[in-house]
């Protein structure tokens, strides 16, 4: 073990260039990763804003992020000549072996810079649908609404997917520019039901729960029909009316805000059934299945 000793010792008294700028490099690394959490600590303890919070450690992180790739990169780089090798050689690698890193990285700037989505905006990309809590270099992170849980009720599960599907798949913003949805309510009536009268018990419901058509909803389209092409003319409840195998279909459409979908869908239905129970004039219909005796049948 002696001789290891003394390689030891030769390399704390002597060290290589390589080891010296090896030790320098993980002394830099060191450095701005102390930086980091101090000015993370500063942070959460001066900012009470939670919006605010998230915004400025990021922006922190990025920042502290790129001054350290350049201080830990002039450790390595002394001459312009190494300078466009390191680059060429740095450019090649990333080409070939980081090929969806550099689609997740293109990916976030496109979002940043086109606003596809933000913090705290609900969206649908593939099979993912929720809100957004983080949007980083490589990945965003939502959580979880749906799949096993009825309508747009959170599940628990924090979603991550890497930002590059952005260019391959649809994304489906709920509030972005425009925060209200439509959403429909089926009801099935018999036929001998007084279609009428149970049009006129939604029509008068569904006016409580629906937005109000305000100035500024109206502003708020006109807006959005400055950039798109887009253009509402009715933006009041309406009841549809369409005739069906097993009774009449009565479609209740009406506009909520994209985050009370399923409350407004609750209130609704409980007015419905207790509206419907006073009126004995309107009944729900359902599918049904008659029997007939062979002797019923020869008898007639």
């Amino acid at each position: 073990m002696s001789w290891f000793f003394q390689w030891s010792k030769n390399l704390i008294e002597a060290p290589t260039p390589s080891l010296l700028k090896l030790m320098q490099s993980l002394a830099v690394i060191l450095v701005f990763y102390i930086i980091f959490l101090i000015v993370n600590r500063v942070i959460n303890t001066n900012v009470a804003d939670l919006r605010k919070r998230y915004l400025y450690r990021k922006v922190s992180f990025y920042v502290i992020t790129i001054i350290g790739f350049l201080v830990f990169a002039r450790v390595w780089i002394n001459q312009m000549a190494s300078v466009t090798m390191f680059l060429s050689f740095l450019g090649g690698g990333i080409a070939l072996a980081l090929h969806q890193v550099i689609l997740s990285v293109a990916g976030w700037l496109l979002i940043i810079v086109k606003g596809y989505y933000n913090i705290g905006d609900r969206i649908e990309i593939g099979p993912i649908k929720g809100d957004i809590i983080d949007i980083s270099v490589f990945y965003t992170t939502c959580m979880e609404i749906g799949n096993w849980v009825e309508s747009d009720q959170s599940t628990g599960r924090m979603v991550q997917f890497p930002n590059s599907r952005v260019f391959t798949e649809p994304v489906y913003n709920y509030t972005r520019g425009f925060e209200y949805i439509w959403n429909e309510i089926t009801i099935l009536v018999t036929f001998e039901s007084d279609w009428k009268k149970a049009e006129e018990i939604l029509t008068n419901i569904i006016g409580k729960y629906s937005v109000e058509v305000t100035d500024t909803v109206r502003k708020r389209i006109q807006k959005m029909a400055q950039k798109y092409w887009i253009h509402y003319e009715i933006l009041t409840p309406i009841v549809y009316t369409t005739i069906k195998d097993s009774g009449i279909q009565l479609n209740v459409r009406y506009l909520t805000d994209v985050k009370k979908r399923r409350m407004t869908e609750v209130q609704i239905s409980r007015e419905v059934l207790k509206a419907f129970s006073k009126e004995p004039s309107v009944e729900f219909a359902y599918p049904t299945t008659r029997f007939y005796k062979r002797g019923e049948e020869e008898g007639r």
